[in-house]
This record gives C-alpha cells, sequence and structure tokens, in this order.
C-alpha cells in the first residue's frame, strides 16, 4: 500500500488521482492547513480510500499509521512551500519541512518502508551559474539554496541519503521540480473540465496569477524586472504540467523495484519568459487585462531551466503534456470552476 502525505494539495491530488485510476490501494494524510478537504472528496469519486486528518509533527500519530496499515511506498508531498514566508518565519519551514520529514523516514525505515519518493525542488540548487555552453541545470550542478525553503529540502533531501546508506533496503527518488503549472486533464465530453487543481493563499506562481487576472479576480498582473539578459529582458522559467509530474512519481513506483535509489530533475528542458507567458494567456483565454511594470525581486535568477536528460534516459519518461496552451487552458478552467 502506498502512503500519500499531503495529498489535499496541488501535487499530491494529481499523484492520488493518477493512482485511483489505476486502481491502486492508497492511503492518505493531510492536516488540511493548505489543502482542502473538498480535494479529498473529489478523490473519493474516483475510488475509495482512508483519509487520516493527521499533522506529521504528531509523532505517535505517525506511528500509528505504520502499526495500521501495511506500508511499502511513501509518496511525501506535505511541506510548506512559500519562498517568501520562508525568509520570514525560517523555523517554520525547518520544523515542518525537516525535522517532520526526518521522523517519517525513521518510521519508514523502522516499519521496513522500501521506497521513499520525495518531492524536492530546483530552489535546492539556488542561484546556479550557467554559461553560454551550459544553459540548463543537470543534477550534477552544486546545491547551494539562496532561501530556507530551499534548505530545508535539501536538508530532508540529505537525511533520506543518508538513511539509505546504512538501510540497503530503503530506497529512494527524489525529484527536483521546477515551475509545476496547469490542472487535472480531464474532458467531459470534448470540453476540458479539470477535478483538481492549484489553489494557493496566497498564490505566489505566475500562471495562476495571470490566469486570475484574465478572470478579473485580480486588477492587473506585474512583471518583475524587465532588463534580465534574456531575449526580452524577462525571467525564464521552466513550466512543467501537473499532470506530466505526477506521471513522473508514479513511474518511480517501478523504476526502483529494478534500479537504484537516485535523485531526478523534472521539468521540460525548455523555458518561457514571463512575457511570452502573459501572452499566452491573453491568446489562450481571449481577455485583455493591465500589466504593470515593477522592479526586479531580490534573488530572482534570470533562467531557470532544467536538463531532464537523467529522468528521460534513465526511467523512460515520456510528457505528454508538453505544451504551453495546453498548461494555461487547463490551468484557465480550474480557475473558472472555482
Amino acid at each position: 500500500m502506498t502512503l500519500i502525505t499531503g495529498a489535499a494539495g496541488y501535487i499530491g491530488s494529481h499523484v492520488a488521482k493518477q493512482l485511483l485510476e489505476q486502481d491502486k490501494d492508497i492511503v492518505v494524510v493531510d492536516n488540511l492547513s493548505t489543502g482542502f478537504q473538498s480535494t479529498i472528496d473529489t478523490l473519493q469519486k474516483i475510488k475509495k480510500f482512508d483519509f487520516v486528518k493527521l499533522d506529521l509533527k504528531e509523532f505517535d500519530k505517525v506511528a500509528e499509521l505504520f502499526e495500521t496499515y501495511e506500508i511499502d511506498t511513501i509518496m511525501h508531498f506535505a511541506a510548506f512551500s512559500q519562498v517568501g514566508e520562508s525568509m520570514q518565519n525560517p523555523m517554520k519551514y525547518y520544523m515542518n519541512n525537516t525535522v517532520n520529514t526526518t521522523n517519517l523516514v525513521k518510521c519508514a525505515s523502522s516499519y521496513g518502508v522500501k521506497k521513499f519518493i520525495f518531492s524536492s525542488t530546483a530552489a535546492t540548487y539556488g542561484e546556479p551559474t550557467l554559461n553560454d555552453a551550459q544553459q540548463t541545470i543537470t543534477e550534477e550542478f552544486d546545491t547551494k539554496p539562496i532561501n530556507p525553503y530551499g534548505q530545508s529540502k535539501l536538508m530532508s533531501e540529505q537525511v533520506i541519503k543518508d538513511e539509505a546508506k546504512v538501510k540497503k533496503d530503503f530506497k529512494y527518488c527524489i525529484f527536483r521540480y521546477f515551475n509545476v503549472a496547469g490542472a487535472d486533464i480531464h474532458y467531459e465530453g470534448e470540453k476540458l473540465a479539470p477535478r483538481v487543481g492549484e489553489s494557493h493563499d496566497p498564490e505566489t506562481h505566475l500562471i495562476p496569477l495571470v490566469v486570475k487576472t484574465a478572470l478579473q479576480k485580480r486588477e492587473a498582473i506585474t512583471i518583475f524586472g524587465e532588463d534580465y539578459n534574456t531575449h526580452d529582458g524577462t525571467c525564464i522559467r521552466d513550466y512543467i504540467h501537473v499532470d506530466d509530474l505526477a506521471d513522473a512519481h508514479i513511474k518511480a513506483i517501478e523504476y526502483l523495484d529494478k534500479n537504484q535509489s537516485d535523485t531526478f530533475n523534472c521539468g521540460y528542458g525548455h523555458g518561457y519568459s514571463v512575457k511570452e507567458i502573459i501572452k499566452s494567456v491573453k491568446e489562450t483565454t481571449k481577455h485583455e487585462f493591465k500589466v504593470i511594470k515593477g522592479d526586479r525581486r531580490e534573488g530572482d535568477p534570470s533562467i531557470l531551466v532544467s536538463d531532464n536528460g537523467k529522468i528521460i534516459q534513465k526511467m523512460k519518461w515520456k510528457p505528454k503534456y508538453n505544451n504551453l496552451e495546453l498548461i494555461v487552458k487547463s490551468a484557465y478552467e480550474w480557475e473558472k470552476k472555482l
């Protein structure tokens, strides 16, 4: 059985959705601090599963999970992920993201869990130095986080790796996400009708913010800096559809049956600028909206694009939704539904 932490949240819910559609048995844990009961209710319509409302800081109750269920795989998504907040309240991030993960790894190892699949982030790379010969980030780049969020995830990665060194039947896959976007690719007839999607409060991700602006839920969208060393002066990021990301996690379960533990970037290997995202949203939604020019934000690298060769070669991962228009359309249909 697979334990999914944080399955009421954005990425965890899409992984749970795909496992349920494959008729897999799961148990779900979430404290609903940033996730939603309505997401759990939606997932229950695909296939019934046990949902345990639980905060991972309740160590005794976490241990009870392993007494109650025969868990062989853990997919760990429960974490705080606001970079700005982590700068203001670092202890919140180290306690929830690192300490709670450490205890979960301890329980997993103690109870004979074989596979631990961990949700990490490209924020572990900090501000990588790129040059004309190397425009994308490989897994071999130095990890130098520039905020407590990235540091809390990197520390968790190390905990997982260290435990795997001494517990030989404990294997892991660590996924470093780039910019996850979009919503459930689900059709009702010919109409795209996402059942789960992205809902953050506050929302900090570019695509949902631009889509909200297109729907007049916001007055304007701000471009933070137009003087970067890119083709149009705005930052470039690698956007990956959430369903492709979820598929990579599910592939990792079978991958670990025959392969050693490993760390993988999750992205498409090419990027879009802020202006290109705004243009795509305007074209896809057929809505005009106000765009404001703002100053650069501290710590925003010019370009963050993954080298995804490793996951494609080793895991035979084949993205299905590598299409900006589809990413934007799914995000738009989800935001309309909200």
